[in-house]
């Protein structure tokens, strides 16, 4: 069968199901960051629903493509090696360091220069390793790094205990073991924090974002990758059940009272993650794309960690701190020039900087 010129999936390494939910992912980080502009105006509260964190999808999609890549190289090669290690890593860091690293700089001029009020004496070398929020939570300067903290400790940690397991068992088992560990152990440990007494905010900077405590959101994408890798048919089969018991769970989720305390410090951050993995075998399975809305969803897909990195401090932030929205049409303008910017800043940042290291990477 011959495929329409508007097909966008020529690339078998994309899935454009994947991309709808990259996409969707992104759009609600930068609805939730931009809402600010939208207060006093007819569209004040947009969306008008209440929206899961955007940030819990990136993490399972994480988890499920790095585990579908380091299931199929220690499959095809029999065997991983320190070399291999080394070699994941390499790739992992050419495709997540130059940006953030570009970015971080970016943050500290700006914060330096005072155009965005943030405090500057909160950069520090631990910004450089990922570790300003490995334990304890950090504040007041590059929010949004946190969920980069856990992605890279993610990286770091699973194949390492990949590499120490597999000396003594099979790789199905082994996968397998070391998804459950991050899935149980970071609730175990919100569990040893439980603390009915802290507020909205120490919630959000400790339970919310940090290393420990999320390593789990990831490991539900692990989960994914081991399900679809080894029992295929299974997971094709179980796509439509999956995505009720998705729906379900989100409506659950985002309908449930926020307390008691210990809901929100614990089983909260498993049951988010849950929803997207009953969603991943639906959005797995649609190959492909067609049309002018599949090819704006597969370019917000490819730019979106650039998305990422740029609509809070670099964005949105210096919209808030030097051109304060005064409401209506003023604030839905200058909303209307915050996705404008971000949008245009981040493909422009994909095609001059983010892909040509990436093709540096496939090349070497």
């Amino acid at each position: 069968m011959k495929h329409s010129t508007h097909n966008l999936h020529t690339d078998p390494k994309r899935i454009f199901g994947l991309d709808i939910l990259r996409a969707i992912a992104i759009i609600l980080v930068v609805l939730g960051h931009g809402k600010f502009m939208l207060e006093d105006t007819i569209l004040e509260g947009f969306p008008f629903f209440k929206m899961i964190d955007g940030v819990d999808l990136f993490f399972v999609l994480s988890g499920f493509l790095i585990g579908g890549i380091l299931l199929r190289q220690i499959e095809s090669k029999g065997s991983f090696s320190v070399q291999d290690l080394f070699g994941f890593w390499k790739r992992r860091w050419f495709r997540t360091l130059p940006n953030y690293y570009l970015v971080l700089g970016l943050n500290v001029l700006v914060v330096s220069l005072g155009i965005i009020q943030e405090d500057i004496s909160q950069f520090n070398w631990r910004f450089l390793v990922f570790i300003q929020n490995f334990k304890a939570p950090f504040q007041g300067f590059f929010w949004e790094s946190w969920s980069l903290s856990i992605e890279e400790w993610f990286y770091l940690i699973t194949p390492v205990l990949i590499w120490i397991a597999y000396r003594f068992l099979r790789l199905k088992s082994v996968f397998l073991l070391v998804t459950i560990a991050m899935m149980v152990l970071p609730l175990l440990y919100r569990i040893s924090l439980l603390d009915a007494s802290i507020s909205d905010f120490e919630w959000d900077i400790l339970f919310r974002k940090t290393v420990l405590c999320r390593l789990d959101s990831i490991g539900y994408g692990l989960l994914g990758a081991w399900f679809c890798h080894y029992y295929a048919a299974l997971w094709a089969k179980w796509k439509w059940i999956g995505l009720f018991l998705g729906i379900v769970l989100v409506v659950f989720v985002l309908t449930n009272p926020e307390e008691p305390y210990w809901y929100m410090q614990t089983i909260y951050f498993s049951l988010v993650p849950l929803s997207v993995l009953f969603v991943l075998p639906i959005a797995y399975s649609i190959k492909w794309g067609f049309g002018r809305v599949a090819r704006w969803t597969v370019h917000i897909s490819k730019i979106s960690y650039s998305m990422y990195l740029i609509n809070l401090a670099l964005v949105a932030e210096v919209i808030r701190d030097n051109f304060e929205p005064n409401g209506g049409l003023d604030g839905m303008v200058k909303y209307g020039i915050y996705w404008l910017v971000v949008v245009s800043v981040s493909s422009l940042m994909y095609r001059y900087f983010e892909k040509p290291v990436m093709d540096l990477r496939d090349r070497f």
